[in-house]
């Protein structure tokens, strides 16, 4: 199986701190990976290294084959990586189909002369980019709300706003950093038949941040485990529910089971 993501080494202090240290992943083209951890164990500060936010001071970062460390994040997008955020930072400005529309390649890459002198074909061209964008907001399930204000939106749709506006990057690695935060558990049911649809017919990988247990085992090939910036554990699910270090690190106390999250 071709592996699409390699980080070799990461690290990144801010002051005296090692907010990663010698972080390394491995990810397989399709695989769905979860990064987990405790609160401040490094996982969105991983994610802002692999999408150029930060440049690490040292170590690597290969994505399907080529060494992306030095390229800034519009440059990572163009090469196929797009994330969510922890935080929900939407276009408030904008609607719905909006959110999508400034992210697609197709409206940023139109220059003045061509909004001038386009005709017929740019009109084509700009009914397609619309209507790819909706058939993405029919696939997060907001098609109806196309002509809403993004932020007028519940939160848990808000989040799945995020990732149909990742989605319209065209990506082939998409990095989710907490899209569970704040949904129901029949919402999560529909976001794990999301994460589906991007994996299997969409055919687009998925490396995620999640803190609820549950929905990290059933849905994960394979798990990271970070705390204090440093990797403790990876494997796969099965395995890291037995690891003790990962339950001690992770919870405070080794006589808890991951089973009794379910």
């Amino acid at each position: 199986m071709a592996e699409i993501l390699n980080v070799k080494d990461a690290t990144i202090r801010f002051g005296a701190l090692a907010a990663v240290n010698k972080v390394s992943l491995a990810q397989n083209d399709g695989d769905i990976i979860s990064l987990i951890g405790p609160n401040g164990a490094g996982k969105t500060t991983l994610f802002n290294l692999l999408t150029g936010v930060y440049r690490p001071d040292s170590g690597e970062i290969f994505f399907h084959g080529e060494n992306i460390t030095a390229l800034k994040p519009h440059q990572r997008v163009q090469k196929g990586i797009s994330r969510t955020f922890q935080n929900i930072r939407l276009f408030a400005a904008m609607t719905v189909l909006e959110n999508l529309l400034v992210a697609n390649a197709g409206c940023s890459g139109e220059s003045v002369l061509r909004s001038v002198l386009g005709g017929k074909g740019l009109a084509r061209r700009r009914r397609e980019i619309v209507e790819q964008c909706e058939h993405l907001l029919e696939i997060v399930g907001l098609k109806d709300k196309a002509a809403e204000m993004a932020t007028s939106l519940p939160y848990g749709q808000q989040r799945l706003l995020e990732i149909g506006r990742a989605l319209s990057t065209n990506p082939k690695l998409v990095l989710l950093d907490e899209p569970g935060a704040g949904m129901n558990s029949l919402e999560k049911e529909e976001l794990t038949k999301l994460i589906y649809h991007i994996k299997d017919t969409m055919k687009k990988n998925v490396l995620l941040i999640e803190h609820d247990m549950k929905f990290v085992m059933n849905i994960s090939h394979h798990i990271v485990v970070l705390d204090h910036g440093e990797k403790i554990a990876e494997g796969l699910p099965e395995e890291i529910q037995r690891n003790q270090q990962v339950i001690e690190a992770y919870l405070g106390r080794a006589t808890f089971t991951f089973a009794e999250e379910a």
